[in-house]
Formats: structure tokens, sequence, C-alpha cells
């Protein structure tokens, strides 16, 4: 039976707040020799309560990416959000799942942390039930950058309005999208200037229409600087599907079907309806001079 540290709570964005609960998970972990492990939903567990749709800021993939990538969690359980979850008294989440399913042998979660039937289960009540049935527990104290409370609902209200530098101050790294490359309309071959296009998965927010300096982390393991424009193509494509489109600056090569992570670090302009294909050409020329000079900072 493998033992558990177990850090609890949704961690979309995996920002600031949730590092230092992954950090102390991980730190616990290896001093008992046990695993170090975060539980977590498929989905907000408020939506399906109130039925209001709630976008995140990372797909599923991408929080068990960032957990597992940057904070050496080792195992992500996500377990839908179902009815069985959604009525389970706060007791018997500790004691039932977390303690008897998943072995948990220490308990981390953030200072304002609710879990159980109605939310019921508070910061305090966790301590105590853990301290009653011989558990180790940790509950850790808000974090704040510059005065502001780290939160996700404060980092996903940066990232619709595109301002995805101070969105990094709050995540500890860049804002990030991982997906499979699509076909797009292959406009960009035709001004030489190939792109790897992307959608977005459903209920996942992108950063407000425009132009950014990112990072393309490719499957190779290499990365490569991109001008990144995120909205409808208005010069090629009068549609209105949302698209998030990469111009990989130093890259030659086919990369469709395959997954790749797209960093996004600077917003370097709002998007516009060019006249000519040779004028949004000379502007995605300027956007690359651009990037290279913000990604070389």
């Amino acid at each position: 039976m493998k033992e558990r540290v177990i850090a609890l709570g949704f961690f979309d964005g995996v920002h600031l707040g949730h590092a230092a609960l992954l950090r102390r998970t991980a730190e616990e972990a290896a001093q008992r020799g046990a695993v170090p492990a975060v539980f977590t939903f498929d989905r907000v567990p408020k939506e399906v309560v109130t039925g209001i749709s709630c976008p995140l800021i990372n797909s599923p993939e991408d929080r068990r990416d960032l957990v597992e990538r940057l904070y050496g969690i080792r195992e992500v359980i996500m377990v839908p959000f179902d009815h069985e979850m959604m009525t389970t008294t706060w007791e018997d989440f500790i004691t039932e799942i977390l303690v008897k399913r998943y072995h948990a042998v220490h308990l981390v979660a953030g200072h304002d942390h609710h879990f159980g039937h109605k939310n019921q289960g508070s910061p305090e009540l966790l301590a105590q039930k853990c301290a009653e049935l011989g558990l180790g527990c940790d509950i850790i104290p808000k974090v704040e950058v510059g005065g502001v409370t780290v939160s996700s609902t404060y980092i996903r209200r940066l990232v619709e309005l595109g301002q995805v530098e101070r969105a990094a101050q709050f995540l500890g790294h860049p804002h990030v999208l991982t997906q499979t490359v699509r076909h797009g309309r292959r406009i960009g071959h035709t001004i030489g200037i190939p792109t790897v296009n992307l959608t977005v998965p459903p209920h996942v927010l992108v950063p407000s229409h425009g132009v950014y300096a990112t990072m393309v982390h490719l499957p190779d393991g290499s990365r490569c600087p991109a001008v990144t424009n995120v909205g409808t193509r208005p010069t090629v494509n009068n549609g209105t599907d949302v698209t998030v489109e990469s111009w990989l600056l130093d890259f030659d090569g086919d990369l469709y079907g395959q997954t790749v992570r797209v960093e996004f670090f600077h917003h370097i302009r709002d998007e516009i309806r060019f006249d000519s294909l040779d004028a949004l050409k000379a502007q995605i020329t300027a956007d690359a001079k651009e990037t290279r000079r913000l990604l070389a900072k």
C-alpha cells in the first residue's frame, strides 16, 4: 500500500498560492517516503451546484502538467464532481475517500479551502479531524503579491484582459495553453509565414484578442519564439471561431497532429483588420522583431 501526502484544492492556474501548498506537499512526502499527490475535481464544484458556467484558466491537462512539472507532484487524483461527491459529508470525505481509498497520511490545504456536502468542511475542521485521526495536516496561509491576495478569480480577470505579464507575476509562470495542432486555412504558407493553429478547449479562457510574444515548446523538448495571434483572424477569415495561431520564428517543419505548449509572455498589440495580405505580412514581420526584443529580456 503506498501512502500519500495529499494537497487539496481545485488548482486552476496553479498560481503562487497553490505553489506554497504543493511545495509543502512534496517536502512532507519526501520526509515520509510517501507519494506527493493532489486531489482535485474535473470541473469546478460551484459550476455543478449553481449551473453557472465558470471559464477556467487551464484545461485539466494543463493543470496536471503544471503541478507535476513545476512542483514535483507525482500523482494527480482527478475525480468527477458527481452526485456522490456532492453529497458526501466533510467527515466522510476525509475518512472514507482520502484515508481509506487513497491512503492519505498527511493533508495540505489552503486557508480558505472548503469541502464536503454544502461546503461544510473548513480548514479548522480539517485540522481538528486530522489530529483526531492521527494524520499530519498543514493549513497554508494566504499569499500576497504587492498587497493583492493571489487567487484564481483575480488571475482569470487578468488573462481575460490580456494582461499576461501581470498574470505571470501572480501565477509564478507564464500563462499556458497546451493543445494538438490542427490544420488552419494555410494562408500563412501562401504569404511565407507558416503557422500552427490550436483550438481552445471548451470552458477554457483565452487571453483577450490580440497579438502576443510567446514561447512554443515542441514535442522534441526544444522551444521556439513565436508571434501568437488570439482571435478570429479578421483579415483572412470573417468567421467568429476563436483560434490561437502561432508563427514559429526559427522553425521549419510540420507539427500537424502533434501537441505543443504555448507560453504567453507579452501582449504586443490588439487584433486589427488589414486591407491586404501584404499589409498583414509587413505587420507580422514587425511583430516578429518586437517578439525577439521582448523575449531577449
